[in-house]
Parts: structure tokens; sequence; C-alpha cells
């Protein structure tokens, strides 16, 4: 942070984020890098966070446009800063809101990128592995992975930190902790049943070693696996295939897939974990546009002037 006043100010608030408002560590370390940000444009100014004008978080978003940032991600740290400043009147640090009547910038809506079933179905059926030892154990590991994040439209932060305890094979389901460190019950469809089962038989030990681990997916010497390895196992199990997927583009094939076959939304909408079901109703435009194409593609009289 700029400065001292900057940063004790931004420690309150993230306590304030934590503890009031109940935000996982994630979206908390967004906030403050988002405030980061601005502070140290106002720092420029010679300004710090409690004497910002409205015209200084005008000139921040004006600036972030300027260096190509997307509507979507200055909509994100307007409402960050925005926070903020609801956090410092009800504190009663400030008298005025610097964004007050600051509109947030348009946003085009951005449907969320799903894979075809027989896409899903050849990605998660490859061995995906990099490494030349111990190779069968992570080819499984990778497999059960993939098969937790179609089957659960699990977050990456989600999957990387299941426990073993959080595994209930018996009841075909998993207790997830997800945004906010809120639980729901996901349940799992009998393939993903089937490779966490072999997983925790057959590979798990093997990786595990001698050591010992409380987190469901690990490394080799029953190390936790990141983010970032998460992905580049993904990455390259699609790859396999020609595309490039992430683990959010399984997540949205699930609640895609399930829409499409006729789930309800209130169901869709807490096996993803949404706090509100307007999220959830994209899902419905994905399946529409999809079966548009279709319509368009097989019905004789769809082109027909």
């Amino acid at each position: 942070m700029p400065s001292e006043t900057n940063s004790g100010l931004v420690s309150d608030f993230e306590d304030y984020l934590k503890i009031e408002k109940g935000l996982g560590a994630l979206t908390v370390s967004a906030y403050k890098r988002d405030i980061g940000q601005f502070a140290s444009f106002l720092d420029r100014g010679k300004r710090t966070l409690l004497k910002a004008r409205k015209e200084d978080v005008r000139g921040f978003i004006q600036q972030l446009f300027a260096n190509a940032v997307d509507g979507r991600s200055v909509a994100r740290k307007l409402s960050a800063i925005r926070h903020l400043y609801r956090f410092l009147l009800l504190d009663r640090r400030i008298e005025r809101d610097p964004t007050l009547n600051i509109p947030l910038p348009k946003q085009w809506k951005v449907l969320p990128k799903s894979l075809a079933l027989d896409e899903v179905e050849q990605m998660i059926t490859t061995n995906v592995t990099s490494e030349h030892r111990d190779s069968g154990a992570l080819a499984i590991r990778n497999r059960a992975m993939l098969e937790v994040f179609y089957a659960g439209a699990l977050r990456v932060s989600e999957v990387v930190s299941l426990k073993v305890q959080d595994v209930k094979l018996e009841m075909g389901c998993v207790l997830v902790r997800g945004k906010g460190d809120k639980e729901r019950i996901v349940p799992l469809g009998r393939s993903a049943q089937e490779a966490l089962s072999f997983y925790l038989r057959e590979s798990r030990p093997q990786l595990a070693g001698n050591k010992s681990a409380s987190v469901l997916f690990i490394a080799r010497g029953a190390k936790g696996i990141t983010r970032q390895r998460v992905w580049q196992m993904v990455d390259a199990a699609s790859g396999a295939m020609g595309r490039h997927a992430s683990p959010h583009m399984l997540r949205h094939s699930c609640a895609t897939h399930m829409v499409e076959n006729g789930a309800d939304l209130r169901s869709v909408q807490t096996i993803l974990g949404h706090a509100d079901i307007s999220t959830t109703q994209i899902y419905t435009h994905v399946a529409l546009d999809r079966l548009k194409s279709v319509y368009q593609k097989h019905h004789p009289r769809a082109k027909a002037r």
C-alpha cells in the first residue's frame, strides 16, 4: 500500500469482509488487490483512500479502459471500491461516498463456454500425465479429478481443498466448501464414484508413500496440488482432443448438460452453489443457443424462405 494510513485502513476492511460479510479468502484477496490498485492510483496524485473524490474514481476507471482492461474487470474493481466506501461510511471515517452515482460500465453478457458431451467423455477417458515416474498413479488421480470436476460442477479451489473425510462414497456425494466457506452436499454419479474409489484404493497410497495428508487429491510425497497444476492438467487433457479447456469449462459443461436434459434450475443452483438463481439462469441461454443450432441444422424448413 502507498502509505501506512492506507495500509491500516485496508487491514480493517479485510477484517470486516471476513468477519461481518463472511467472505472467503480468495474473494477477500481479490478485493484487496483491486483496492491496492486504486490506492496506488491515488498516491500518484498525493491523495489517500480517505480523501478520494468522485473525480478520482472516474479517473481510475478511465485509466483502466485506456489500458484495455475489459468492462467486466472494471465493473469488479468498481464493486470492490464501492464496498470499501460503504464500510468507511458505516465506520464513520468518511462523510461522503465518492462512488455514489457512478454507473457500472456497460457489460456484454458473455455466455460461459462449455464442451460437448462427447468432448467431455474423450477428455475424461484420456490418461493424462506428463510425469515419467508413478505415471500410472498420476493418471488414475487425474482421471478421478476430471470425473469429480464434471460430476459435481466444482470450482478449482473447491477440488484442491477437498478432504478425504469429505468423500461419502456410501452416500454417493461429497461435502464441498465453496465461496464464503459455505458448505453444500454435491451428488456424484457412478462414474465419478468408481474413479474416486479406484484412486483411493490404488493410487493415493502410492503417491502418499509413508506420509499422511488430509486433502483428497495429492502429489507425490502427500503434497497438496496447486490450482496452477490443476489448470495445467486440464489443459493437457483437453489438448489431446485438440481443444484447450479450463476447469471452469467442465463446471459450465455439467450445468449446461443438466439443463439440456431437463434439470430444474433450483437443483442446478444448489449443485453449483450459486447464492442467486439469476446466476444459474444463464445456462438456460446456453442450452437455448445449442437447441437453436441443432434446429437450424436439422429441421427441414428451418432455412426455407
